[in-house]
């Protein structure tokens, strides 16, 4: 008995040496799992998506990375004057290079891997909506506002591309996750103000416009932080002139001269309104239609989590940043992107009421008391936002406008045969992919549509819509042919004789698109080959 109850204090010794997982390591556990399911998420996000929505994504991105990686792309004219830096292309060039080194180059993977690295961004941005959410709300709203931002068809269609607006919006995520100001007084010591403004630097750096989104919550800093000088000239200075610095560093070795992105960034596309040559939207365009149109289904749950939650530091932020971009005549929908997860963030917290009522009540303390009655509500409200957003997500992403993709993916693989010489592109400047999905060093050339210093000039690409035939006609007697001719159908209706008494057959016809975007209908794109 005496060793028996000797054998009990010792395992109950032991027992009181048995390390408990703490709360910070449970987080730590959880964070993991939410990024290893969003990384699978975003990759098999980024392989869905089949489709051309912008040409930013190509040009301004993975083709100038693949113009430095292999010596061969083309830099479309913003990169002449000087408005783009090289910070964002340079991220693929490193992938592009071991992509050669192991022979791995091929049609398909130099199309899929510039996406497939993004998604692996996206999935950072993912988690730190997770872990703001956490921070503001609670795990049961970061929960749902996880699942608004992966169910959110938009965020789907886009957080995988290769736009410099996705990695802004992975940055802008990290940067207010950490940020001082943006959290309660109990977890204003767990943060680092120096970490949030290097990475809002970095964003800033890739897109100068993401200033917009840091102008107001420096604003806050200063109305909110007692070191307001040690904030401005240790703080803000010092990282500002560091991280531009670093920049000019690069784009003065890619540019071979001093050249301030930045300002010349700003300078075209605010005090020139350059941005208005692509196109202007009234000015209400993006309260009425733009963010309505990305958020979707989501807007009513949305509208009710701000009213709810009364965290008006960030709905304060989505007004400001829309309200901004309002003012502005060329409007996008990519341009407020980087606000879009804090407006699901909103969606996730109403639904996390609808689910647990006390939520409201207790401000994010579980309630003890049990809602059954809400359940169907709840179901209710899943099954909609599914089953609105899943179509919305996969037909954007599969079906709509995919013939640029596909008739790049054909002559890739025709590329890689020999069967293709040159090609010229009789379509809208930069309506295709260019060298960085082609990846053959071979003669192409595409209708320009370089902006005029003088208003009202039609550009190359212009004057070839308003009269397709007598241009081709003049193109014919000054230029060689080319092997290979791709149009869209609605040209190709007037071409189609011409281009067969020049020796041409129709090849392959791709299927584009159902409606009309900006255009006639597009309905589908063609491949025309020489015969003779």
């Amino acid at each position: 008995m005496r060793r028996r109850h000797n054998g009990n204090k010792d395992a109950d010794k032991r027992s009181s040496h048995t390390p408990i997982p703490s709360k910070s390591d449970s987080d730590q556990s959880s964070h993991k799992q939410v990024l290893a399911f969003c990384m699978a998420f975003r990759m098999l996000n980024s392989v869905l998506v089949q489709t051309y929505f912008n040409p930013d994504e190509h040009w301004q991105g993975p083709e100038v990375a693949h113009r430095i990686a292999f010596g061969y792309g083309h830099l479309t004219w913003e990169w002449k004057q000087g408005i783009r830096s090289y910070l964002h292309p340079f991220i693929f060039v490193p992938l592009y290079r071991f992509l050669a080194l192991l022979r791995f180059d091929t049609p398909w993977l130099m199309t899929r891997a510039p996406r497939l690295l993004q998604s692996v961004f996206s999935a950072v941005g993912d988690l730190y909506l997770y872990k703001l959410s956490a921070v503001l709300f609670g795990d049961s709203v970061a929960k749902w506002a996880l699942f608004s931002q992966l169910s959110n068809w938009f965020m789907f269609y886009c957080f995988s591309r290769t736009l410099s607006n996705s990695l802004e919006t992975v940055l802008t995520l990290v940067s207010l996750y950490l940020w001082p100001c943006l959290r309660s007084k109990g977890n204003y010591s767990f943060v680092s103000r120096k970490w949030a403004l290097i990475v809002a630097a970095v964003a800033c750096a890739i897109r100068p416009t993401s200033a917009i989104t840091w102008m107001y919550v420096g604003l806050l800093e200063l109305l909110s932080a007692r070191d307001r000088l040690k904030f401005v000239f240790l703080e803000v200075a010092p990282i500002g002139i560091l991280v531009l610095g670093l920049t000019c560093l690069l784009d003065r070795f890619m540019y071979g001269t001093w050249i301030l992105v930045p300002l010349n960034f700003l300078k075209f596309n605010f005090l020139f309104a350059g941005g208005d040559y692509y196109g202007t939207h009234k000015w209400y365009w993006y309260i009425t239609q733009g963010f309505p149109v990305m958020i979707f289904s989501h807007l009513p749950f949305c509208i009710a989590g701000i009213i709810c939650s009364k965290q008006w530091k960030f709905s304060g932020l989505l007004a400001w940043v829309l309200v901004f971009y309002s003012l502005l005549g060329h409007k996008e929908f990519r341009f407020v992107l980087p606000v879009l997860p804090i407006a699901l963030m909103f969606s996730g917290y109403s639904l996390a009421v609808i689910k647990d009522p006390g939520y409201a009540e207790y401000k994010g303390k579980k309630s003890s008391k049990k809602h059954t009655r809400y359940a169907p509500k709840m179901g209710f409200a899943i099954v909609f936002l599914l089953a609105t957003n899943i179509p919305m997500a996969l037909y954007m992403s599969l079906v709509h406008q995919r013939g640029p993709e596909d008739v790049m993916n054909h002559l890739a693989r025709e590329a890689l045969h020999g069967k293709v010489k040159s090609i010229l592109f009789l379509t809208p400047c930069h309506a295709t992919p260019y060298y960085s999905m082609l990846h053959r060093n071979l003669p192409m050339q595409f209708l320009d549509c370089t902006p005029s210093e003088e208003k009202g000039v039609p550009d190359e690409s212009d004057r070839f819509l308003m009269d397709p035939v007598p241009f081709v006609s003049e193109y014919a007697k000054s230029m060689s042919l080319p092997s290979h001719i791709v149009l869209f159908d609605s040209e190709e209706q007037k071409l189609r004789n011409l281009l067969i008494s020049f020796g041409y057959r129709e090849e392959k016809r791709f299927f584009n698109s159902h409606f009309k975007v900006d255009r006639d209908l597009q309905a589908s794109i063609v491949v025309y080959v020489r015969i003779r």
